[in-house]
C-alpha cells in the first residue's frame, strides 16, 4: 500500500477512537454527576479527568501517526541491473565433425541455442545410444553443455 493510503487508515481509526472516547467520557460524566454526592470534591471527578486526558493523548498520538505516514516520502528502491553487451557470435569451426556431429550442431543453432535431447534425437532420427555417443564427442570437443532439467537434459552450444 502507498503510504497515504495507510496514514489516511491510521487516521480514520484515530478519527473513530476519538469519537468512542468522547462518547465514553460524555457517559461517564453523566453517570458521575447523578452519582456522585460530594461535588467537585468527589475523587470520580479527579480520576475521570485523568482518564479522560490519558484518552485524548493517544487520540493525539494515533492521529500524529497517520499524518507522519501519509506525508512521509516513501523510501525508493534502487534498481541496478547490469545488461550483458552482446558479442559477435565467433563462428564455430565445423572442419573436424562429422556429418551427424555437423547436423547437429546446426539444428541446435536453429532453436536459439539450445534445446531438448529427446527432441534432437528425435529430429536427427537417430536412437537413444547414437545419440548419448554423438553428445559425448560433442561435449569432449567442448561444443556443447549438457544441462540436466527434471529428467530430460538440455543441450546448449558453448559461447
Amino acid at each position: 500500500m502507498e503510504n497515504k493510503k495507510v496514514g489516511g487508515l491510521i487516521m480514520g481509526i484515530g478519527i473513530a477512537v476519538a469519537i468512542i472516547v468522547w462518547i465514553f467520557n460524555y457517559s461517564l460524566k453523566e453517570i458521575v454527576n447523578a452519582t456522585c454526592t460530594h461535588g467537585d470534591t468527589c475523587s470520580m471527578h479527579t480520576t475521570m479527568n485523568a482518564q479522560l486526558w490519558l484518552s485524548w493523548a493517544i487520540v493525539a498520538i494515533i492521529l500524529a501517526v497517520g499524518l507522519y505516514i501519509t506525508y512521509s516520502k516513501p523510501e525508493e528502491k534502487i534498481i541496478i541491473k547490469k545488461v550483458k553487451e552482446k558479442q559477435k557470435k565467433k563462428e564455430i569451426d565445423l572442419s573436424d565433425l562429422d556429418k551427424d556431429e555437423k547436423k547437429a550442431i546446426k539444428l541446435i543453432r536453429e532453436e536459439g541455442n539450445a534445446m531438448f535431447q529427446k527432441d534432437l534425437m528425435e529430429k536427427l532420427e537417430i536412437g537413444k545410444v547414437k545419440m548419448t555417443r554423438l553428445l559425448d564427442k560433442l561435449e569432449a570437443k567442448q561444443f556443447i553443455l549438457r544441462k540436466r532439467r527434471g529428467m530430460n537434459n538440455i543441450v546448449v552450444l558453448k559461447d
